[in-house]
């Protein structure tokens, strides 16, 4: 993740804490990917479409996430609730963040138990492509014939199987797009410096994802090691992809969030 704060460009490296905020960060990726692919008309284009979909369907069909989602939402709905009654709250865009947690979480309770799970079962196309696909050129046309035929269709009537396999799965990308925003603002940046590259932490509360911001100019990434009470940031100097990675000698200033809600 690139960003640009006050004129200079800053890398953001995130590492999640938790296996649910490891999948939430997992989703996002796999969604942000599905919206690029869907850009692209070509068959190419419609391919890793629904290589990305199946990812995602992989992904939300192993664990009864829904649940999860809806009561980490209306927790939070709870919490900010309380900071109504403050004076010094922008009430506006509290508001407005309210409005769209309930929503999220409106949308999320209306898809059925397991619907990535049955769709992935009762869809023998999607089946046989998902059987497939994790083998190194295991759709060629050869292979799958229908997968041919679905992608020689004019490209209005895919897109349309596409938008109608996708339309119980976008109430998720609106809910996790949403929770993994919040955790983000939930703490603001702090400035810190790793000595020798090397910098250890131990959070005074809970957190359950991490943000590194280096700026893109000093030529280093973070190796994060994280346990139940410290986490250790290395930073590893950047140069030839061909050599093996060194840790930084120097003293290196980032910025640090360590978020939870």
């Amino acid at each position: 993740m690139l960003i640009v704060n006050s004129g200079t460009e800053s890398v953001v490296f995130e590492q999640p804490l938790t296996e649910r905020i490891r999948t939430f960060l997992r989703l996002e990726f796999l969604f942000s990917q599905y919206r690029h692919h869907c850009a692209d008309p070509s068959g190419m284009g419609l391919r890793a479409s629904l290589d990305t979909l199946l990812d995602i369907l992989s992904v939300l069909s192993r664990s009864d996430l829904r649940n999860d989602l809806v009561k980490d939402l209306t927790d939070r709905h709870a919490r900010l609730t309380k900071l109504t009654t403050l004076p010094d709250v922008d009430k506006t865009r509290l508001h407005k963040v309210l409005e769209e947690i309930v929503a999220a979480a409106d949308g999320m309770q209306q898809l059925a138990p397991q619907f990535a799970a049955t769709l992935l079962r009762s869809n023998d196309f999607l089946n046989t492509v998902l059987n497939r696909y994790s083998i190194p050129g295991g759709t060629c046309a050869f292979d799958l014939p229908s997968y041919h035929y679905w992608l020689s269709q004019p490209s209005e009537q895919s897109r349309r199987d596409l938008d109608t396999w996708f339309a119980d799965i976008a109430p998720f990308e609106r809910a996790v797009t949403l929770y993994v925003r919040l955790l983000r603002s939930s703490v603001a940046p702090e400035a810190q410096v790793a000595l020798g590259g090397m910098y250890l932490h131990a959070p005074q509360s809970s957190c359950t994802l991490l943000r590194v911001s280096v700026p893109q100019s000093a030529g280093v990434y973070p190796e994060i090691s994280a346990g139940r009470h410290r986490f250790t940031v290395r930073f590893m100097s950047f140069g030839d992809v061909n050599a093996r990675s060194q840790q930084a000698s120097g003293d290196i200033p980032f910025e640090l969030q360590c978020c939870a809600l």
